[in-house]
């Protein structure tokens, strides 16, 4: 039993850190990049607006979803049950 919680304890971890890893270069990463960003204009706006304004909302919110689908996942592999109530 203590095997299988370090194990599951682990895997969260590093799903964890993946993905703030991944928010990291998204926040980052789209504010580095602004000037270049900024160069592409749709509809009369720079894309680093719409990246800011929406864009990276979209992706933080894809980021939650990915969590929550792999943990679900993690948590069946390991027959841990969550109350949904």
């Amino acid at each position: 039993m203590v095997a299988t919680a370090i194990t599951h304890w682990r895997k969260t971890r590093r799903l964890t850190f993946l993905l703030i890893l991944f928010w990291i270069l998204v926040t980052f990463g789209l504010t580095w990049f602004a000037r270049s960003i900024n160069e592409i204009v749709i509809l009369g706006f720079p894309l680093g607006f719409y990246m800011a304004a929406q864009g990276a909302l979209v992706l933080y919110l894809l980021i939650i979803w990915w969590y929550n689908r792999q943990m679900r996942k993690l948590d069946a592999e390991f027959g841990i049950e969550v109350d949904e109530d």
